[in-house]
């Protein structure tokens, strides 16, 4: 009996090690996976700060009526009555 019961606790041990095993490496599998979502994310946070500051630039110059007249002429093509305009593209 103490022969068998040895080789019992041996099986539990190895099986409650095994177990742990499988465990951990999910929960890092898990860690590494939320890692690379946060630098993703926090990329794409960074880009949308640079891009709400351009805008809020842009906002602010819209205000003026040169700037806007200037980035109508620019941006849409538009141009006053009895104007040509010549588009050089590069």
């Amino acid at each position: 009996m103490g022969k068998f019961s040895k080789w019992i606790w041996r099986g539990v041990t190895v099986v409650i090690f095994i177990y742990t095993a499988v465990l951990t490496v999910r929960n890092l599998i898990t860690v590494v996976k939320v890692h690379h979502r946060i630098a993703r994310l926090e990329e794409q946070r960074d880009h949308f700060r640079e891009r709400i500051a351009e805008d809020s630039t842009m906002l602010s110059r819209l205000k003026y009526d040169e700037y806007l007249e200037q980035y109508a002429r620019e941006k849409y093509h538009m141009q006053r009555p009895n104007e040509y305009i010549y588009i050089i593209e590069d």
